[in-house]
């Protein structure tokens, strides 16, 4: 688009209260974008004054254009008797009972006049208190096709380019409470480019009536959401089982693994010992015993990376542990921990290659077929998994760049917190995965040149990550494949200044712009910071 398009906003209208009504249609109206068009469809509501209302719309401006259903459709026909009577180029979405933040429109236009292939849009939003403050604003990550097969977090505002809308069918019957959720998941699979815009652009009016208000106000919505994502699945060949969560309305994929792929577990030692719980154990015996005893996938072989100074008898006990499953490595040089694991890769035969701490405990006995199901997938390039302190707290749930610097999202929280709505919940894009526990395709790794000689100590995963990602494959954490990590109990936590110093000159963008963590959030906390109140109005 090389001119200011015009842009359709898209409003079904049922038994609205005409304060709420005249507060959403204003809120268009007072739009500093001038080119719009405002699609009222009253859909048969039986309140006396709505009709009326949208009538008095129409006649005070020309751009407001409205029709009245003789009988209730639901939201889904409602909103495509709106689309009809578009006539813009892009199509916009605003609730009855929702707010358009003064800029939203010429934001969206700005978007679309500055990516001639853009086919769909996504903004920020917040909520709008009973009294009318602006509360829990939604910070999103740029496009995270993963966690929106679990979430629909674009949801408001959204924008798509009407064209593309045509050719996907715009709403579909039987989707009701979830139209919008299986409209984008159709049009995300279409679209040539997709934009955030991370800025609060709409206000979404909590209602009596809306999901908002709690899980059991719409459970049909729950319902129609479900099918929505298995309904991509079977589009998109996912083989998998959609699990709704303890939290309605998020989802977990459930992906099925192909075949029996050999899994080779690559874990660095030098047999170091350390109390956990309060007891002193061997890490590695009790790492590879935890493997051993509690993975229900059945085909793995353990590699064993060992120092030269490894005590005789914790190799001998993991040979008993493991069987002919272990392979042990004698790795007789000073400790290099990307020089181990590309080593241990070499040796390994596994079609899938998993980098392993000696200081980690398994903890959910389906762990491998978790990490297996995601890393099957084409677009995958590396799978990691939530790593916990022995005392339950996060210790990793995805690397997370800020301000030049790489970390550990959310380290130190719970991992049932509900920040940045629910994200640490879903499996989901990140910025990368600690070699902690990271599995990897091996001709993935092979064609990434696996981890880099200049990180010899630290920062070996956040390179191999960015490699990657720039390579064009999506990095995934899965909270559904956990473990214990007892962080730093095997060697010196000390981080080398010399290396950063090297990750920054050969990442420095991509470490001041982490796709899924979203600016708003600042640079002073990798954890999903509780963000100001808005005053009322």
């Amino acid at each position: 688009m090389e001119h200011d398009p015009l842009i359709s906003v898209i409003t079904p209208v049922y038994d609205t209260s005409p304060e709420v009504l005249a507060e959403c249609i204003e809120s268009v109206r007072a739009q500093r974008y001038q080119r719009w068009q405002l699609c009222l469809v009253d859909d048969a509501s039986p309140s006396e004054h709505v009709w009326p209302q949208l009538s008095d719309a129409m006649v005070s401006d020309p751009r407001i254009f409205a029709r009245r259903r003789e009988q209730n459709g639901g939201i889904v026909a409602a909103s495509n008797d709106a689309v009809a009577m578009a006539r813009g180029e892009v199509v916009v979405f605003l609730d009855h009972d929702d707010l358009l933040h003064p800029s939203a429109l010429h934001r969206v236009a700005t978007a679309f006049n500055d990516h001639p292939d853009l086919d769909y849009v996504y903004t920020d939003e917040d909520l709008v208190s009973l009294d009318g403050r602006r509360i829990a604003p939604f910070y999103k990550p740029d496009w995270s096709p993963e966690r929106f097969r679990n979430q629909m977090y674009c949801c408001h505002l959204s924008a798509v380019r009407r064209t593309l809308g045509d050719r996907v069918g715009w709403l579909r019957p039987g989707f009701d409470g979830a139209q919008d959720w299986d409209f984008v998941l159709r049009v995300t699979e279409e679209a040539r480019r997709i934009v955030h815009i991370p800025e609060v652009l709409y206000h979404w009016r909590i209602v009596p009536t809306s999901v908002l208000a709690g899980d059991d106000v719409k459970p049909y919505a729950y319902e129609a959401a479900a099918r929505a994502v298995e309904s991509q699945c079977e589009r998109l060949g996912i083989d998998a089982e959609v699990i709704e969560l303890e939290r309605q309305g998020h989802f977990r994929v459930k992906r099925r693994v192909k075949d029996e792929p050999l899994v080779s577990i690559i874990i660095p030692t030098r047999g170091s010992s350390g109390a956990v719980w309060g007891v002193d154990r061997v890490l590695v015996t009790e790492a590879v015993r935890s493997i051993v005893e509690k993975s229900t996938w059945p085909n793995y072989e353990l590699i064993i990376v060992a120092d030269t100074s490894t005590p005789v008898g914790v190799l001998a006990d993991l040979v008993d542990i493991g069987g002919d499953r272990i392979r042990v490595i004698d790795y007789p040089h000073a400790f290099d921990f990307s020089d181990k694991c590309n080593l241990g890769a070499l040796r390994a035969r596994g079609e899938h290659l998993l980098f392993l701490n000696d200081d980690t405990e398994v903890i959910d006995d389906d762990w491998l077929e978790s990490l297996l199901g995601l890393d099957q997938e084409p677009t995958a390039g590396a799978v990691g998994a939530e790593l916990l302190f022995e005392d339950g707290r996060i210790q990793h749930v995805g690397h997370v760049a800020i301000g030049g610097n790489p970390g550990h999202l959310m380290f130190g929280r719970s991992p049932r917190a509900d920040a940045n709505r629910l994200a640490v919940w879903l499996d989901r894009e990140v910025a990368g995965v600690t070699a902690a526990c990271l599995m990897v395709r091996a001709e993935v790794f092979d064609e990434v040149g696996g981890f880099s000689p200049e990180f010899p100590g630290n920062y070996n995963d956040v390179d191999f990550c960015h490699k990657i990602r720039a390579c064009g494959y999506r990095v995934v954490v899965t909270p559904h494949a956990r473990l214990y990590h007892f962080e730093s109990m095997t060697r010196d936590p000390d981080v080398a200044t010399t290396e950063l110093a090297k990750l920054r000159e050969r990442w420095g963008h991509a470490l001041h712009h982490d796709p899924y963590y979203n600016s708003n959030y600042g640079t002073d906390s990798d954890g999903y910071p509780e963000p100001v109140l808005y005053p009322p109005g």
